[in-house]
């Protein structure tokens, strides 16, 4: 490209110093010879009128006029020639009179013969030059001067010749400078060109350095200023294409951004992580979520350029989304996903917690209610009445119970209770749940043993683990009394202790086992109630359990009895 600008250049110029110095060259070249040719023209009018001047003092049939005529040719290097009026030659410097024709018909001597001065130019019969021919009246006749022209072509000829190389001279150095100017403007150009196409390919940090305040200059200098206005404008769009980049990735809900034809543009990251093969940019979207109600809301967006709704539940396995779908201003559609999942989940757990608790109160109310109802009626007598009151008092205690498990599980799932964690030992946690159990072991006649063989200290809340051991050991009491002994312990894991409660009654079958920790929930419902249990137990110790951090698990077999093992973080250095 540079090349072609200066050779382009190069030629325009070359052209017009080639027509402006052959312009120069025929102007000057004309005018030098009109010049001379005047300039002749006016010498041979003065010699010639001189030379009538000479002839005139005698009459010309009279005296001998042959050398006068040598003698005005010698003196005015022209060809000198006398006529009478007749025509006839009388005398000629360069020939011989008799053998020389009549010249009355002679332009410039009819001119003098007719009293004027007479110019001619023509080719000389004579002597075969051209000649130009100056005539002045003289009385009787006429006087005549020729001057040969070969004097003036040979001037002109030297004159050419010399312009000609002056001229070659001027158009080379002309040349020159013009390949010089032709090589800096193309340069120049061609810094342009390339510092436009870098800003093309997307390089706004490219920069053009022009200091010449030319026309060329300037646009170099108006696009210097462009392309840093583009970097800023760019860097200020990307910055907010980043921005909003890091914010949808940085969302929950999965995005996915389409194309008016339905093609999927740009996914954030939670998108990307919940799709199985990941999200095909350029793909028909279709591609990425098969769900029939997402592609339908989809469609439908698309066509009445409105934001829809619509229910999502085959886009991840396990989970139910609500998919909200909004056109852009460009033609495209933007889709939210929001998981409802754990909503739903909670909701869920919301009607099953209603659900449970009003089952759980309607048994001991109804009893109470019916048992009231027979007392008041005063049929019974007097010790079913009192066997009647200590039936109310069960079921209002067990109301009271549930109650109160009731309130501690809310305050755990809240937050609400505070745990106040301090170094303790295992063994101290372990002695405080086997001294409380002191009298009921003593009336069933069930042993509890400690194993202790951890020597860390953990970070607890002494009163609310007591609580868990407390539920636990109730639970072994409970269903495994036939087994005869209970055994709690602990020993050290890794940033753990890990305690356990075992017991050696029947067990847990392995489907219950999942579902231990859930509230209300009971392997045998008519045992549970008859017990005096909430149901409520587990979920507590499992709450207690991982606000200090750990974990709880159930392991059991059938007729091997049960395990409950729960672990507590060590305390750090820095605990109080």
């Amino acid at each position: 490209m540079k090349n072609r600008i200066f050779f382009k250049l190069v030629f325009v110029f070359t052209l017009v110093i080639a027509a402006a110095t052959l312009t120069l060259d025929f102007t000057i070249t004309r005018a030098w010879e009109n010049s001379l040719q005047q300039q002749i023209e006016r010498n041979l009018r003065q010699k010639t009128a001189m030379f009538a001047l000479s002839v005139s003092s005698a009459p010309l049939s009279d005296a001998n006029h042959e050398p006068v005529a040598h003698a005005i040719a010698e003196a005015s290097g022209a060809r000198a020639t006398i006529i009478d009026n007749q025509g006839h030659v009388l005398a000629d410097s360069n020939a011989v009179p008799e053998s020389m024709e009549n010249h009355a018909r002679r332009p410039e001597f009819q001119a003098a013969l007719a009293g004027q001065s007479g110019i001619d130019v023509r080719h000389s019969h004579t002597l075969g030059v051209d000649f130009l021919y100056v005539a002045q009246p003289i009385p009787g006749g006429a006087v005549r001067l020729a001057f040969p022209l070969s004097a003036i072509a040979e001037a002109n000829k030297h004159v050419r010749r010399s312009l000609a190389f002056a001229s070659a001279l001027a158009c080379f150095i002309a040349i020159l400078l013009a390949a010089w100017a032709s090589k800096s403007v193309s340069e120049r150009l061609g810094r342009i060109l390339d510092f436009a196409g870098k800003i093309a390919k997307g390089d706004f940090s490219a920069r053009l350095a022009e200091y010449q305040n030319d026309e060329i200059g300037r646009v170099a200098a108006a696009l210097d200023a462009t392309a840093r206005k583009l970097q800023s404008s760019f860097q200020e769009l990307e910055d907010s294409r980043s921005e909003l980049e890091t914010v949808l990735n940085s969302m929950q809900e999965p995005v996915i951004a389409m194309s008016r034809d339905g093609r999927a543009q740009w996914a954030n990251r939670r998108m990307e992580l919940l799709t199985p093969t990941g999200v095909r940019l350029g793909q028909p979207v279709v591609e990425t979520v098969r769900d029939p109600g997402f592609l339908a809301c989809v469609q439908e967006a698309a066509q009445t350029r409105k934001l829809t709704t619509a229910r999502v539940s085959s886009f991840a396995p396990g989970r139910i989304f609500a998919a909200t779908v909004a056109p852009m201003p460009a033609g495209g559609l933007v889709a939210v996903l929001h998981d409802l999942t754990d909503a739903e989940k909670t909701e869920k757990t919301r009607r099953d917690f209603i659900a449970n608790v009003s089952h759980e109160l309607r048994t001991p109310l109804t009893a109470i209610q019916g048992y009231a109802e027979t007392l008041l009626d005063g049929v019974a007598s007097e010790e079913i009445q009192h066997d009647f009151l200590e039936i109310i008092r069960k079921n209002a205690a067990r109301m009271t119970r549930l109650t109160e498990d009731l309130l501690i599980l809310a305050r755990v799932e809240s937050g609400d209770k505070k745990l106040k964690l301090h170094p303790v030992s295992a063994a101290e946690l372990l002695r405080d749940a086997s001294d409380y159990f002191k009298d009921y072991r003593a009336e069933s006649g069930m042993k509890l043993e400690i194993v202790n063989e951890a020597l860390k200290l953990v970070s607890a809340d002494r009163d609310v683990i007591f609580q868990v051991f407390s539920n636990l050991i109730d639970n072994a009491y409970k269903y495994a009394a036939q087994g005869g002994r209970i055994l709690i312990g602990a020993h050290d894991i890794e940033g753990f202790v890990q305690f356990y409660v075992r017991d050696f009654g029947p067990g847990i079958a392995s489907e219950h086992l999942p579902r231990l920790f859930e509230r209300f929930y009971r392997v045998d419902k008519t045992r549970s109630r008859e017990s005096g249990g909430t149901g409520l137990g587990l979920a507590i110790a499992k709450h207690i359990i991982i606000a200090h951090g750990g974990t709880i698990t159930a392991e059991s077999e059938l007729n091997h009895g049960t395990t409950f093992v729960f672990s507590i973080p060590e305390a750090r250095a820095s605990s109080d």
